[in-house]
């Protein structure tokens, strides 16, 4: 006799504010995530707040896999800084977006004063990678990496493991579907990069 486990996954929480009564500022929304260390907070170009439930350890572990990946070689590289999924930016269009992985040139990061690179760094990644996680909406996660790339991200992958597939964002591009490819080249970005996309599906 065999068990079925069903899973109740939680949605989000957003909360939604009326502009003309209040819109907290880059500094008030740093402060306000920093008196809430143990929640997930992100915040729309509108203001509105989302509350995200923490990862499980599935997808945990593939973020791990992801980020010593990249880590390792930007080690190599020496062109850029690695930032996990706890790292917050605030984009140009005002929202407030933390990534699961993402990549920053040396001379956009170095040009950041000491206060910006302490709090929510100014800027979009040059490189964004979100990993799809059973909680997470794949519309929401495609519309999350379109506005990567409209706000000055260079190449943006949107990995979902539960589908086995890697979405390829660039500027200027329609976005490229790899169904279950073996590797995921960083070229011309971050040259020499190749992910093993077939080690998160393990």
């Amino acid at each position: 006799m065999s068990a079925t486990l069903n899973i109740t996954v939680p949605e989000p929480v957003v909360v939604r504010f009326e502009p003309s009564k209040l819109k907290m500022s880059d500094d008030e929304f740093f402060q306000f995530c920093q008196l809430n260390p143990e929640l997930r907070i992100e915040r729309t170009s509108e203001g509105d707040i989302i509350v995200m439930a923490p990862t499980g350890g599935k997808t945990g572990r593939q973020n791990a896999k992801l980020i010593v990946a990249l880590g390792n070689w930007a080690e190599r590289d020496g062109t850029g800084q690695v930032f996990d999924s706890s790292t917050e930016f605030i984009l140009p269009n005002s929202a407030g977006r933390a990534p699961d992985a993402s990549w920053i040139r040396n001379e956009r990061w170095n040009s950041l004063s000491p206060v910006e690179q302490e709090q929510f760094p100014p800027l979009c990644p040059d490189l964004v990678v979100e990993l799809r996680s059973r909680n997470d909406s794949l519309a929401d996660l495609r519309s999350k990496m379109d506005e990567y790339i409209n706000n000055g991200a260079q190449l943006g992958w949107l990995i979902d493991p539960l589908e086995r597939k890697v979405y390829v964002y660039r500027p200027g591009a329609i976005p490229e579907v790899l169904d279950d490819p073996k590797e995921v080249s960083g070229e011309p970005l971050l040259p020499g990069f190749v992910l093993d996309v077939q080690a998160l599906w393990d």
